[in-house]
């Protein structure tokens, strides 16, 4: 049987732009091309968008999925019990973000605070990790595969203080909020968080004031980081900008 663009992108919830996309890229291509100029997909093109669909799912940018999947040794049964596996680790994972929300909810219904570890519940060192990959990705995909390798050389003690650390370095900056996003005490918090990134990759000043913008465009990020106060990520953005700002001109 074979598929249109209108029918593959219909049956696989993507839109034909995404299709033509992947066309032009050569991740995805049609089994053939008619006489009338449309491209047709086959039964191997759907199990293909399916595995796209799959490692995109687990956010393997499209050009480390592109050539996962020519690879010679490419085992589709194998790809998909890893994915299998890969996806009841992130129900495992959503499970408890859930019930982390839930109990942040619950706190703030009934004016009761919460402290930093309750309200980072559910947040693995893998997920932390993650986020810093996220923004170094913008600027430079090599850096996400650095930083890959940094963090899997700590210890799961280092790990743990790092992961410590950040909480700490979130809270202190709560704490601080009153004197001003351009006081001395929250510069220095900032300065903290800037050497606490360098655990993952090094950030450059440019990837610093991404930093600011992300904690408050990207709903993620400004999702957890308003957890602990919310106004915090726009506090983080003026405050970073004025770090930064002082780093340009040193």
């Amino acid at each position: 049987m074979r598929y249109t663009v209108k029918q593959l992108a219909d049956a696989a919830g993507v839109s034909a732009r995404t299709l033509h996309y992947y066309d032009e890229i050569g991740l995805l291509k049609p089994a053939s091309l008619g006489d009338n100029g449309y491209r047709y997909y086959d039964h191997t093109a759907l199990l293909k968008l399916q595995q796209i669909l799959l490692y995109r799912e687990l956010d393997f940018p499209l050009t480390d999925i592109k050539a996962i999947l020519n690879q010679p040794d490419f085992d589709l049964l194998d790809a998909l019990r890893n994915h299998h596996k890969a996806l009841l680790e992130r129900v495992g994972h959503l499970n408890a973000l859930i019930q982390t929300v839930d109990k942040t909810i619950s706190s703030l219904e009934e004016h009761r605070t919460m402290n930093a570890d309750q309200i980072f519940e559910g947040f693995t060192d893998e997920q932390q990790e993650h986020y810093a990959q996220e923004a170094s990705e913008r600027w430079d995909p090599t850096m996400v595969r650095q930083s890959n390798h940094r963090w899997k050389g700590y210890s799961a003690q280092k790990k743990a203080t790092i992961m410590a650390e950040g909480k700490q370095i979130y809270s202190d900056l709560v704490a601080q909020m009153d004197s001003g996003h351009d006081s001395a005490v929250v510069q220095t918090i900032i300065a903290r968080w800037y050497q606490h990134l360098r655990y993952f990759y090094e950030p450059t000043v440019a990837m610093l004031q991404g930093l600011g913008q992300l904690y408050v465009e990207d709903p993620a990020f400004a999702a957890n980081i308003s957890k602990l106060n919310a106004g915090l990520p726009e506090f983080m953005r003026q405050a970073i900008t004025v770090y930064c700002d002082r780093l340009t001109r040193a």
